[in-house]
Formats: C-alpha cells, sequence, structure tokens
C-alpha cells in the first residue's frame, strides 16, 4: 500500500461515521445506505489526489457525500418506479415515544428537497452556519433564511 492509499484508508475510517450520516439521510434501507457509501467512497478516491487543502477535509467530504446521494436521488427519482419485496417487520424497532417521534422526524425530513434535506442534516450535525454555507455553497444568511423555511415547513406537514 502506498503513502496515498494509507492517507486515504486514514481518511475515510476518521471520517466513516460523517459518511454514513449523510447516506441515512438519503435512505432509510441498510443496502440502499451501503450502496451509497460504496458511491461515494468512489467518488472520495477519485478526487482524493487533487484535493487541495483550501477547505478543511471534513467541509469537502461532507459536500462529496452530499453531492454524490444528492445525484443518486434524482437518478433514482427519474426510474420507473420499483416494487421491493419486504416483510414490513423490524423485530428490533423501538415503539416508545422517543423513537416515534424521531421516525416522524425522518419521514417529514425525508419528504424535503435533496438540497434542503442537507441543510437539515448538516445542522442536525451542530454544523455551524459559515460551515453549512461552506459546504453546500451559500452565504451564512442564507443558511439563516434557508433554516427558517425549512422548520416552518416542517411544522406544516402531516404525520403521513
Amino acid at each position: 500500500m502506498n503513502a496515498l492509499d494509507q492517507q486515504f484508508a486514514q481518511t475515510v475510517k476518521e471520517h466513516k461515521s460523517t459518511i454514513y450520516t449523510v447516506c441515512y439521510m438519503f435512505s432509510k434501507d441498510a443496502d440502499e445506505v451501503d450502496d451509497l457509501f460504496q458511491e461515494v467512497l468512489v467518488n472520495l478516491w477519485k478526487g482524493f489526489d487533487s484535493f487541495e487543502h483550501r477547505s478543511d477535509i471534513r467541509t469537502w467530504i461532507y459536500r462529496v457525500a452530499l453531492n454524490t446521494c444528492i445525484s443518486i436521488d434524482r437518478k433514482k427519482k427519474r426510474r420507473s418506479a420499483e416494487v421491493r419485496l419486504t416483510m414490513d417487520i423490524n423485530l428490533f424497532k423501538d415503539n416508545d415515544e422517543d423513537t416515534r417521534q424521531v421516525d416522524m422526524l425522518h419521514r417529514r425530513i425525508s419528504r424535503l428537497q435533496p438540497f434542503d434535506r442537507a441543510i437539515v442534516l448538516l445542522w442536525l450535525e451542530n454544523l455551524s452556519y459559515e460551515e453549512i454555507g461552506q459546504i453546500v455553497g451559500i452565504t451564512t444568511k442564507n443558511v439563516s433564511v434557508r433554516l427558517f423555511r425549512i422548520r416552518e415547513q416542517l411544522k406544516q406537514m402531516s404525520n403521513d
């Protein structure tokens, strides 16, 4: 393993949870999350050698992961609807009030547009408005306005 390979492996190891968090925001299906994770890794590897460290590595990873997941999400929506066979039973699922509220929030967030979903994800990761703006490419003020509108949109959604 050469130095670049080792550096990439170490970077992925350090930021694995960040990548999975982004992937999980775009799908709850474990297999699909793994597929998204793999696609993000491929895109990170393609750009790793040319990363110039003008921004923090974490910011770059978020940006690559979000762009990858958003692109795949758009392609998925363009394809015809597929019927998936599932058992619809999760023996490990909690049914307490906190879990139901988290599930409701996740369902509502998943109904947002991909760009808004990305902003919420970054906000839930406790990133500053400035960091969110750098990652998604908008101003700090625009982040603030969008988050306000997103919160209002989430409040207006029904519990479908």
